[in-house]
């Protein structure tokens, strides 16, 4: 029986490889020679399509601003600007790895810089001035990425490690921090905390902190 031909390679294909070995391992594991491996074929036939890592990288992090949805210029500024940053938290929840390089000067890439611009532009028609846009810009990028890092590392770290949290939790003398038991109790179990999503009490703090006269 002949054997199947294999698919062709293409950028798409690679980039879209990449993304899931980056999704799956981390972008440390996201190598030339490993996303050939993923595709059966030599590192050497991915430079006909890709320039080198940088330019693999970049393709990915295309993908991930492309589920990035900018704020409506149909909707009034403030919910047009909680859809956005909603959508960007949840691109961020699901490429845990991007956050970081979309923060490098070395990976700023065109989308990005139309979100940023759409961002500001959203804020101006909002009726903030130069000066006040120029914070309120700061502040919400400063939650949706700084939120996003945290909460990747608190569930991809030490705290979503069942073991070292049950050593944390026996190394503890929780008689002496009755309030932070009482929130250790809540991590432990179901309630209607569990139904918040603790981004979104933040940015809507943030955002009718921002309409009030």
């Amino acid at each position: 029986m002949p054997r199947k031909p294999r698919e062709p390679l293409t950028r798409d294909r690679i980039v879209r490889a990449g993304l899931e070995l980056a999704d799956a391992a981390g972008v440390e594991a996201v190598t030339m020679r490993r996303v050939g491996h993923e595709l059966g074929f030599e590192a050497m036939s991915l430079y006909r399509h890709v320039a080198d890592k940088d330019d693999l990288l970049n393709g990915m992090l295309d993908v991930v601003l492309a589920e990035w949805e900018l704020p409506s210029d149909e909707e009034d500024w403030a919910p047009a600007v909680r859809a956005s940053a909603l959508s960007v938290h949840a691109a961020l929840r699901r490429h845990p790895w991007a956050a970081r390089l979309l923060m490098s000067g070395s990976h700023l890439r065109p989308a990005r810089l139309g979100y940023m611009d759409r961002l500001l532009g959203t804020l101006r028609r909002g009726g903030f001035d130069v000066d006040t846009t120029y914070h309120v810009y700061h502040l919400l990028d400063g939650h949706i990425f700084g939120f996003s890092l945290w909460e990747i590392a608190y569930t991809t770290g030490a705290a979503a490690d069942d073991e070292l949290v049950a050593k944390f939790v026996a190394s503890v003398t929780w008689d002496d921090y009755p309030h932070l038991t009482e929130h250790r109790d809540q991590h432990m179990t179901d309630g209607a905390h569990r139904e918040v999503s603790a981004f979104e009490v933040g940015l809507d703090l943030i955002l009718d902190g921002l309409q009030r006269p």
